[in-house]
């Protein structure tokens, strides 16, 4: 099989291997990128319903999840929020903001891609598309990786294979084993920004619930909190709150979720029932949150069935703390099926937090979700993507 000699190869044509590629094919260096996909940028595409939330403008590195938190410091500093959104803007492409600092596509995601690709084209990068890397070789001067295509001789390999998300999408382990192939430590992985599944008994209680979304501050046993909405769901809970707190929540553990965050429910009843005492609590309940998911609190007999007049201090003070300390032990997630990032990964330690290269195997780099870092839902990941992309794509 012919041998191609190339300064760079990029294992994956996503948000961060794109990104790494254009930045080196600029600085003049020969730059290949194979990707197992029939199209470059599958994730980005599916983003956003389709828009891509293709960055965050409050992206700071408290929005991270990492072994070593000072990690991501340097690549987002040296490439921000809004280094990317200048590339957008020179493009054209239309966006939008949203609440909590996310920017969206007006069109959509494929103007993204379409924006890599291009930029891609204009620094000189070749793109081998339904490439499935089979071996990766150290050789004196570099890396000898052989796909099912064609053989790759380079002096620096970054790995942007991504993580284990998705894997309709074609996700693969495939950046872990090249880790631990030159000696890199991988860190446990799991399904991150993912919903929740219930257990059975909860499941049977909040059945017929589908669709119900309601505005919430959801609290793990850690004490990291997010405020937006919860939506219940055929097999257990979604929304962008369970979302988030699904980064940090561990089997076995409780959630809390305050279902009134902008009220005091225990004044709200004692006023309630000053102005109106022969008022069912469902009735005042109903007042606040969706009928239905209070009518199936009662089915459940969570609730007493009295007039707010015939309530006791202790139980208006048992209801109260019920709203706002909801607890919920999930039973798990749906897993790497549904989640959007992958936890977990290759040992930043082991990584130079400026040009992402290993510490172990000199030219080897590794950028994006392969990589032990995990940010919020919001553009967070893609942000990560961009700004490690860009810190590999210098010095390559």
């Amino acid at each position: 099989m012919a041998l191609q000699q190339v300064d760079v190869v990029i294992i994956g044509a996503g948000a961060a291997g794109l990104m790494c590629a254009l930045n080196a094919g600029y600085r003049g260096r020969s730059v290949v990128v194979v990707d197992m996909g029939k199209k470059p940028g599958r994730k980005i595409i599916i983003s956003g319903g389709g828009r891509c939330n293709f960055t965050n403008q409050n992206a700071e590195p408290e929005n991270y999840l990492c072994g070593n938190p000072h990690f991501v410091k340097s690549a987002l500093s040296r490439y921000t929020q809004y280094d990317f959104i200048d590339m957008v803007e020179r493009h054209g492409i239309a966006y939008h903001h949203k609440t909590l600092g996310q920017l969206f596509c007006d069109d959509s995601a494929h103007d993204i891609v379409d924006m890599l690709v291009t930029e891609c084209d204009w620094a000189g990068v070749q793109i081998d598309l339904q490439s499935e890397v089979h071996k990766v070789s150290k050789v004196a001067d570099g890396y000898i990786v052989t796909t099912n295509g064609k053989d790759y001789q380079c002096a620096s390999l970054v790995v942007a294979a991504g993580g284990l998300t998705m894997p309709k999408l074609g996700a693969t382990p495939i950046g872990y084993k090249i880790a631990e192939q030159f000696g890199l430590t991988v860190l446990p992985t799991c399904a991150a920004l993912v919903p929740f599944t219930l257990q059975d008994h909860d499941k049977q209680k909040f059945d017929g619930l589908s669709g119900i979304s309601v505005d919430t501050v959801v609290t793990s046993e850690s004490g990291d909190s997010f405020r937006e909405n919860i939506l219940f769901t055929h097999r257990g809970l979604s929304g962008p709150a369970i979302l988030q707190i699904s980064s940090y929540w561990h089997a076995g553990q409780s959630v809390s979720i305050n279902l009134l965050p902008d009220y005091d429910l225990k004044q709200r009843l004692v006023d309630n029932r000053n102005e109106s005492p022969l008022r069912a609590l469902k009735t005042a309940l109903s007042h606040l949150l969706p009928k239905r998911l209070i009518e199936r609190l009662y089915d459940a007999n969570e609730l007493p069935d009295k007039a707010l007049n015939q309530l006791t201090h202790r139980e208006i003070d048992e209801v109260a703390q019920y709203f706002h300390h909801w607890q919920i032990k999930p039973n798990g997630t749906e897993g790497y099926r549904t989640s959007e990032v992958t936890l977990g990964g290759v040992d930043t330690d082991e990584l130079s937090s400026k040009t992402m290269a290993s510490k172990k195997a000199p030219g080897l780099y590794f950028i994006g979700e392969v990589a032990d870092v995990t940010g919020w839902l919001g553009g967070y990941n893609f942000q990560w993507a961009w700004s490690s992309g860009w810190a590999a794509g210098q010095v390559v």
